[in-house]
């Protein structure tokens, strides 16, 4: 955490109120978001007990499982929520549009560029905090193996026909959120912490009641007291009037309300099936009906909270304008978004339990540079960020006080001009290390010469003291003897250098997975370090 962001807090616990940590929204949000509250069973991970879903306000859709230990009502669950999501889902997959991809050519293996498609948008999932990401992930992990009676005819609990196809997708959102800058699923707590800070741990803020209390706190009121109420306070009943947000449920509820209903739901299915004639059969099945209606009304009052808080929190986040850079992490998860499109369309098995050696790598490796490049994309969108960044001494600004032309030697000089930057900031520099800064969009590099021993190193007056840099411009400057205009830093003008690249470099490129050495899963079941077949197993080998 940076000293801005630490300052933010303190400021935050002084006035009683969120501190904004940023001026610009750091994540696309979709103008027609899927919102997915959750509830599952107390103890139970993988047992749902029900959910708000749906993509307008005022018309969310309840589902739920009136007995979550009865195998058939979860299916039953599972297979609503395909008909919800899978449809949105796929109505993104049709509207495309021309795109340019860099490929290998399968006979020469040098890198071309090739025209395929791109989805002009994608889906995006909402949910209320991180613990309903990891619930996303693990409903598709619970789903994307089961067979369904027409894959596979003798499976002895075969799922409805759409349910492996979810799970197939919620795995995909889970996997997708897990890539720093991501916006294919995303939890609504991250959200608004990212871009205001509170007087209260990371682990409060998982509490999206207390979250907002302190954003919306009037002035002249205490967030922290708002929050307090929305964590503890409790109505007339007993049950708390902010329940979690989703999925988890309070002990209370649980005890007092939930858990008598379900049983008056056994009792009255038990009886049903008990049943000796029609007569007494409606009657028993008007019990059912009520009982089940009391449990969608139970879960419904423990959802629809947390449900409008969600979409509060997105009209909060709507307030500020969106950053440049997350379009452009966005057309990465339309690229994300269509390439699983097209996997599943071309009949290939689901994702693994457990990805092999070069697959692991290669995620491991994206998120790393993803990290590092939304880094340096929140940074150079927000001056806020970017103030964080300078008072850690990984950037610095300040004006030109000079520049002279000067050129590489060589049979070809190329314009290598001095810049002098007078700065009052204290950057980590040292002889030889690069900066950069951002010329149209594209970094520009400069290589730090000196501090000008004329400067006065202990002044913080940027316009009348401070030190004087000395930087070596190395790049984007046109191609000919003489600078391009608007190349070079002119006299007066103000800029921001960063030590930090804009654009992160890939990795190393990996072995196919037959490739990889024996200590790494490969090669091949059978075969020896060497490639050659092992030796049978005799009588002798075993102890």
């Amino acid at each position: 955490m940076s000293l801005i962001d630490n300052l933010a807090r303190l400021e935050a616990t002084a006035g009683g109120r969120a501190r904004p940590r940023a001026t610009v929204r750091h994540r696309h949000l979709s103008e027609r978001p899927l919102v997915f509250v959750p509830l599952v069973t107390a103890g139970e991970a993988g047992a749902p007990l029900g959910a708000l879903i749906g993509t307008e306000r005022t018309s969310p859709r309840l589902l739920t499982v009136p007995q979550p230990r009865d195998r058939d009502l979860r299916f039953a669950f599972l297979s609503r929520l395909a008909e919800i999501l899978l449809p949105y889902v796929e109505s993104y997959e049709g509207d495309v549009e021309a795109a340019e991809r860099t490929e290998a050519d399968a006979e020469t293996g040098k890198r071309v560029k090739v025209e395929v498609e791109l989805c002009a948008d994608a889906p995006q999932l909402i949910v209320p905090s991180r613990a309903g990401v990891e619930f996303v992930r693990l409903l598709g992990r619970s789903m994307r193996f089961r067979r369904t009676a027409e894959q596979d005819p003798d499976a002895p609990y075969p799922a409805p026909p759409r349910v492996p196809l979810l799970g197939r997708w919620l795995t995909h959102f889970g996997e997708r959120s897990r890539v720093p800058g991501s916006a294919l699923l995303l939890a609504m707590t991250d959200l608004l912490s990212r871009h205001w800070a509170t007087g209260q741990s990371s682990l409060e803020e998982q509490h999206l009641g207390a979250l907002l209390a302190w954003i919306e706190a009037p002035e002249g009121t205490s967030g922290a007291e708002a929050a307090l109420r929305a964590e503890l306070a409790r109505g007339a009943d007993g049950q708390l009037l902010c329940p979690p947000a989703g999925p988890a449920t309070d002990p209370a509820f649980d005890n007092q309300l939930l858990a008598p209903a379900i049983e008056r739901y056994d009792r009255a299915r038990t009886a049903l099936a008990a049943a000796s004639d029609g007569v007494e059969a409606d009657g028993l099945l008007a019990a059912l009906a009520a009982a089940e209606r009391d449990i969608d009304a139970l879960v419904e009052s423990r959802t629809r909270p947390t449900w409008d808080a969600v979409w509060r929190g997105l009209d909060a986040l709507c307030t500020l304008p969106e950053a440049p850079h997350a379009v452009d992490r966005w057309r990465g998860d339309r690229w994300s978004f269509t390439g699983h499109r097209d996997r599943v369309a071309a009949g290939e098995p689901p994702q693994p339990r457990v990805d092999d050696a070069v697959t692991a790598a290669n995620k491991l490796g994206t998120r790393e540079r993803e990290q590092a490049r939304l880094d340096a994309q929140e940074a150079l969108d927000d001056p806020l960020v970017m103030a964080g960044r300078r008072l850690a001494g990984e950037a610095f600004a300040g004006v030109v006080t000079d520049v002279v032309m000067a050129y590489s030697e060589g049979r070809s000089p190329r314009p290598r001009p001095l810049v002098t930057v007078r700065t009052g900031d204290r950057p980590h520099l040292d002889a030889g290390v690069k900066v950069y800064r951002s010329l149209e969009g594209k970094p520009q590099a400069a290589q730090f010469v000196a501090y000008d021993a004329d400067a006065d190193a202990d002044s913080d007056d940027v316009g009348g003291g401070g030190r004087l840099v000395v930087l070596r411009v190395l790049d984007k400057m046109g191609r000919g003897k003489e600078a391009e205009p608007g190349s070079v830093p002119e006299v007066g003008d103000r800029l921001c250098w960063t030590l930090f690249e804009h654009e992160q470099r890939g990795g190393p490129r990996l072995p196919e997975p037959e490739d990889t050495p024996w200590t790494h899963g490969g090669p091949p079941e059978g075969a020896g370090p060497l490639g050659e077949r092992s030796d049978a197993v005799t009588s002798e080998d075993i102890l």
